[in-house]
């Protein structure tokens, strides 16, 4: 039974902004594109007794009608039941010069800015005319590693934003104001008292869980278990339940950190096979074949070695 389409499943291929990076007096003609997307399952509200998608109607209770969307602005309530009108063409008047420029106003180096403050990413590509100074202005950046600071209208609503290198790519994050951001929430553990063993225990369990990041390590255990639940009920099978929830009440530290370093352990072990076990019977990229791991390899002929160069226009 197919799966039903997740949204944004495709990446879009078209610009959600368009206009120039403003470096100095060097303008960067560039186009936005966005750089991730949601994959979460949608849903419709429906009548349960009949099973019809419901349909949510704009509704006034002042005048009992339904109102088009001909009728409809936005509003501000600056009293409660009091509220100021504003239309398209208000937010169109803004005064804002970030509506088709991203002006670089400072430059800072990446570790400075609090991950807390990142919002969403995007990617910037320059036009055709405009990969010289683009790759110059990358390259820069990559080099000094530093991070630019900027401000773009995305949607009307004019956002602070982050120019960062990504590969051969600029890539755009919005920011966090810092009004929008709570900083200040600390916990008082001034009477926590820590036994070295435990603090040595810790140590130990956090190196041997210590990997580098790999992103396609991890899965959406939430969005599988949600499709694995509609195919069943498409095909009405039995919906398998949910395992109890772990005891998380703590006897000993101590102890559990001992336990928790020995399932570790294992379990890397366990991987470490799996890994190898996968890679002595992953298909040749030349032949599409599975390798033999007893097979001793044979000797290819020498191949020139093809290095990756960045082409500047």
């Amino acid at each position: 039974m197919r799966l039903p389409r997740t949204k944004g499943a495709g990446m879009a291929g078209r610009a959600i902004w368009s206009g120039v990076i403003s470096f100095g007096m060097v303008h960067i003609p560039v186009k936005l594109f966005g750089a991730t997307h949601s994959k979460d399952l949608s849903f419709n509200l429906i009548h349960t007794s009949c099973g019809t998608k419901l349909q949510q109607k704009r509704w006034c209770p002042t005048d009992e009608v339904e109102v088009p969307w001909s009728e409809v602005a936005r509003g501000y309530q600056y009293a409660k039941g009091e509220y100021v009108t504003l239309t398209d063409e208000d937010f169109e008047q803004l005064p804002l010069p970030s509506k088709h420029t991203i002006e670089l106003t400072a430059f800072v180096e990446r570790v400075e800015i609090d991950p807390v403050f990142y919002e969403k990413s995007y990617f910037l590509t320059p036009d055709a005319s405009a990969e010289k100074a683009y790759a110059l202005l990358l390259t820069s950046l990559d080099e000094e590693g530093l991070t630019a600071l900027a401000t773009i209208t995305i949607r009307k609503k004019e956002q602070l934003c982050a120019l960062r290198p990504h590969g051969g790519t600029l890539m755009l994050e919005t920011l966090f104001y810092p009004d929008e951001v709570q900083l200040e929430r600390e916990v008082d553990l001034s009477k926590v008292k820590l036994a070295e063993r435990e603090l040595q225990m810790a140590r130990a369990l956090i190196e041997v869980l210590r990997k580098p990041f790999r992103p396609e390590d991890y899965q959406d255990h939430y969005r599988e278990a949600l499709g694995t639940l509609i195919e069943a009920k498409l095909d009405g099978k039995q919906v398998v339940t949910s395992p109890p929830p772990r005891d998380t009440k703590v006897i000993n530290l101590a102890d559990a950190l001992a336990r928790s370093i020995a399932v570790a352990r294992k379990s890397g072990k366990q991987t470490t096979r799996k890994a190898a076990a996968h890679a002595a019977t992953k298909p040749s990229p030349a032949d599409g074949k599975p390798r033999r791991a007893a097979r001793a390899p044979e000797k290819a002929p020498a191949r020139s070695a093809r290095r990756a160069t960045r082409k500047v226009g």
